[in-house]
């Protein structure tokens, strides 16, 4: 049997799932045959890495030599792993290649881009798969199970609160994820993965948004208020950076060195910025009312400076309630081991049935990235024959879409200080 072929596009540190998983667990049945990115170095890294593992290194190929490497290399899949506003673009140029693919999340960042996806894929009748791995962890999965088995009967209402603490929601603010002309801000860049399961969980689809945004505790003008004083551009070689929180030492993390630090030169791209900088785009509070098609109501919020990391979850139907508590690890992106993202402290979920004694669910999990997520959904994109899934986990360009527009509308909305009805952003 022929191994299938996959070029990757974006080298950073969320790439590394997948070439790692190529190079090793999945090796006999798929094969690298290049890269693409800005940085010659991170290709470099990625190629020594590759190495490390026991597989050949590959071409690699700059941006504008994308369809080059396609030409060359004859990838039959496309993994697209690159800063969030490019997604789009090389999604098209991949699909009009001939080639299926696979896109980390999300999708694109605003209605214009999607809508050059839905029409890509229509006119080339090629495959683009979204990478949400939140849908595969043991314990979101048994919440869509509950529901979907009647465990609270018809679902009326849900309440989602997700809490990024001073580690990793810090790091947002680092990285090119804090102009939201790259990431669509966290509503698209983050939120993308909680939208996505509310629609997984309840199998429907949003329509109607409003929202509210702000930037209250990064950016220097928040800082200044509380009454911060020392100011820096970025962490490395600046002393006013020794002793904050706030700040990451590249130089003595080999990985973020590697990524980073040392590709500088390539392009520019400055990985440790301070959180506290003049230039922030992106808000750090924010709320959101999403009206679905079946009816349900949800309320979400999302802040990125708590001094915890996690969860609260609470699904509210016409035979009783589900509760769904996490405490998570915080991790910074590429800073360590790879199996410590989203892993759990601690997880409960609880259904409260109206006439009946609350019980709390047993959930069995695995090893690996986001509570075993990761793992499962390595297998479901790069086996040629994955195992039967009742639950339908994996997500196409209409799911990825759909979670996405959900931040776009609210992007809209904090914008005009209106509600935005989804089915106006784009034509299915």
């Amino acid at each position: 049997m022929s191994k299938t072929r996959y070029a990757q596009v974006g080298t950073g540190g969320r790439a590394r799932m997948y070439y790692e998983a190529i190079a090793t667990t999945y090796k006999d049945v798929d094969e690298l045959v290049g890269f693409c990115d800005l940085s010659p170095t991170r290709m470099k890294y990625a190629n020594s890495r590759i190495s490390e593992l026991g597989a050949e290194e590959v071409p690699m190929y700059l941006p504008h030599d994308f369809e080059r490497m396609i030409d060359e290399t004859k990838p039959d899949i496309v993994i697209v792993t690159t800063v969030d506003r490019t997604h789009d673009d090389y999604i098209v140029r991949a699909l009009e290649k001939g080639c299926d693919v696979v896109t980390e999340k999300p999708i694109t960042i605003d209605e214009r881009r999607a809508q050059r996806i839905i029409d890509a894929v229509k006119r080339t009748g090629h495959h683009v798969r979204v990478t949400f791995n939140y849908r595969y962890s043991p314990y979101h999965t048994k919440m869509r199970e509950l529901i979907r088995d009647g465990a609270i009967g018809t679902p009326f209402q849900v309440h989602f609160e997700w809490l990024l603490n001073t580690t990793h929601g810090a790091d947002y603010y680092r990285r090119w994820h804090s102009c939201k002309v790259n990431s669509g801000g966290l509503l698209v860049h983050k939120v993308t993965h909680h939208f996505d399961l509310v629609n997984f969980w309840l199998n429907t689809e949003p329509e109607k948004v409003f929202a509210l945004g702000s930037l209250n505790f990064y950016g220097k003008e928040a800082a200044e208020k509380r009454g911060v004083e020392k100011f820096y551009y970025r962490c490395h070689g600046q002393e006013s950076a020794k002793g904050d929180p706030f700040a990451i030492d590249m130089e003595t993390n080999p990985t973020l060195k590697a990524l980073y630090l040392d590709a500088e030169a390539d392009n520019g791209y400055i990985r440790d910025r301070s959180v506290f900088r003049d230039d922030i785009s992106i808000e750090d509070t924010m709320n959101v009312i999403v009206k679905y098609k079946n009816g349900v109501q949800m309320s979400y919020s999302l802040f990125s400076y708590s001094p915890w990391e996690g969860f609260n979850v609470c699904i509210n139907g016409s035979a009783g309630r589900i509760e769904y508590t996490a405490l998570e690890k915080p991790y910074i992106n590429a800073g360590g081991d790879k199996s410590g993202e989203g892993a759990t402290v601690y997880h409960k979920i609880r259904v409260c049935p109206m006439f009946g004694e609350a019980y709390e669910v047993p959930v069995e999990t695995r090893a690996g990235g986001h509570g075993g997520g990761d793992p499962a959904l390595l297998d479901d994109v790069f086996l040629p024959c994955p195992p039967h899934d009742e639950f339908n986990r994996a997500a196409d360009y209409v799911d990825g879409i759909k979670s996405a527009l959900v931040g776009i509308a609210a992007n809209k909305s904090i914008a005009s200080g209106l509600p935005v009805d989804i089915k106006g952003l784009v034509e299915w």
